[in-house]
């Protein structure tokens, strides 16, 4: 029968529905689980299981979700459990200690506030959840890091186990669902009107949470200069606010740089709204994994400025590809977006390579095949396992790291770092 994988993830999880479904057609059977709506993965033919829990630090239901993965996992009893974002990696572990037939697989996609934040309350959580990490590795078969700076964070800080972790770059991007979305969605004009953008304006565009820690006031701060000095920019901020609670950025700080800025939410049709910009901006304070919209706004081929931050350095050479500049500076943010708008031939060319290095590099194929070929390694080490009609295992050797994990995970990880290099 074939191996059966349930994926657990946040509230974004519906964003990783084509990744399930090329591990489906790969011969895997997948269920899904997270705190997101379940319709998308209804509609795409998911097994899914609601569990309610947020970012946000809540002991209450943090303690409700730790019960809930830990009776989900002992009755869909799967061969493997793949989760992604911060909680799911500390909990899911924890929930499964208890189940040795089960390998479990956790994503690191950035560390996000938590370990970039210099408030008091992320100061004094750090301890907390690196000893939780700790503690929650010991049932990790492997952990997966999205890029070499948080895979060298969790090393220095003995989160990880020697020999079982490597890097697979991001979750991948669907090209084909992309390019679909583009050809079947309205025109980069229509859009214009529909957002009240002028036929000729310059647009620079942010798809991103609102909140201070995605850089959305340093972007307020470098729109006020760009108008300065080219006042027919229009600046287009896409994203969530109102769900974003005490980190979202005061809607009237936005508001205060009308008409030149517009804030509309968030959106389905990104791959369609891309077409609009002439320049994308991401001022992300963040430790990133690797950003979806970088790889959406680089398949798009528009010219890209960012911050020097982990996982925005993993899509973005400097000067090659688009522009890096330090987060917390809204001048240098400003003088790229003005350099990109006034030359646009190295524009073009930046988004030209920006979009030939993403399709190669972070295609859904690509990353799939990564996946699985760890998913395989950890099947092959269960030697005593036999399985009923519906898939559910009897009996398995119980998981103990080994020297073999060592090796098979080393060669793996160097493949993919011999993978992943570039000429400019």
């Amino acid at each position: 029968m074939r191996p059966h994988l349930l994926c657990i993830g946040g509230e974004d999880h519906r964003l990783r529905i084509p990744f399930l479904l090329a591990l489906r057609d790969m011969g895997f059977r997948i269920s899904a689980a997270g705190s997101g709506d379940p319709l998308a993965f209804v509609r795409a033919g998911l097994d899914y299981h609601p569990i309610n829990f947020g970012r946000l630090i809540n002991p209450r239901s943090d303690c409700v979700a730790f019960n809930t993965i830990s009776k989900l996992i002992a009755g869909v009893r799967p061969r493997l459990v793949q989760c992604f974002d911060t909680k799911p990696a500390i909990l899911v572990p924890l929930a499964a200690r208890r189940l040795h037939d089960v390998g479990i697989v956790s994503t690191i996609n950035g560390l996000g506030w938590l370990y970039s934040s210099r408030s008091p309350m992320a100061l004094a959580l750090r301890p907390v959840y690196r000893a939780l990490q700790r503690l929650g590795n010991r049932w990790t078969a492997v952990t997966i890091f999205q890029n070499t700076d948080d895979q060298a964070f969790f090393e220095q800080k003995m989160m990880v186990s020697k020999g079982r972790h490597l890097v697979i770059p991001g979750s991948g991007i669907d090209i084909k669902r992309f390019e679909h979305v583009v050809a079947t969605g309205p025109s980069p004009s229509e859009l214009r009107r529909a957002l009240g953008l002028g036929a000729f304006s310059e647009v620079v565009m942010t798809v991103t949470r609102m909140t201070r820690q995605k850089g959305i006031p340093t972007l307020l701060e470098a729109a006020a200069l760009v108008q300065r000095d080219r006042p027919g920019v229009r600046f287009l901020l896409v994203g969530p606010h109102e769900s974003e609670g005490l980190l979202a950025v005061d809607r009237a700080a936005i508001e205060r740089h009308a008409p030149y800025v517009q804030a509309i939410g968030a959106r389905s049709d990104i791959p369609a709204l891309l077409g609009v910009a002439d320049v994308f901006a991401f001022p992300t304070e963040l430790r990133e994994g690797i950003p979806r919209v970088l790889l959406e706004a680089a398949v798009a081929a528009r010219p890209i400025v960012t911050t020097r931050m982990p996982g925005c350095t993993d899509v973005i050479r400097d000067g090659w590809n688009g522009f890096l500049v330090p987060p917390h500076a809204p001048r240098l943010l400003a003088n790229r977006i003005l350099d990109l708008l006034s030359d646009r031939k190295t524009a073009s060319a930046m988004g030209a390579r920006a979009a030939a290095f993403v399709r190669q590099e972070f295609n859904l194929d690509v990353t799939v095949a990564r996946y699985a070929a760890v998913y395989e390694q950890l099947l092959k080490r269960s030697n005593q396992y036999r399985q009923t009609d519906d898939g559910i295992v009897k009996s398995r050797a119980k998981h103990k790291p080994c020297d073999h994990d060592v090796t098979v995970f080393g060669k793996q990880q160097q493949r993919l770092e011999n993978s992943n290099t570039y000429s400019g």
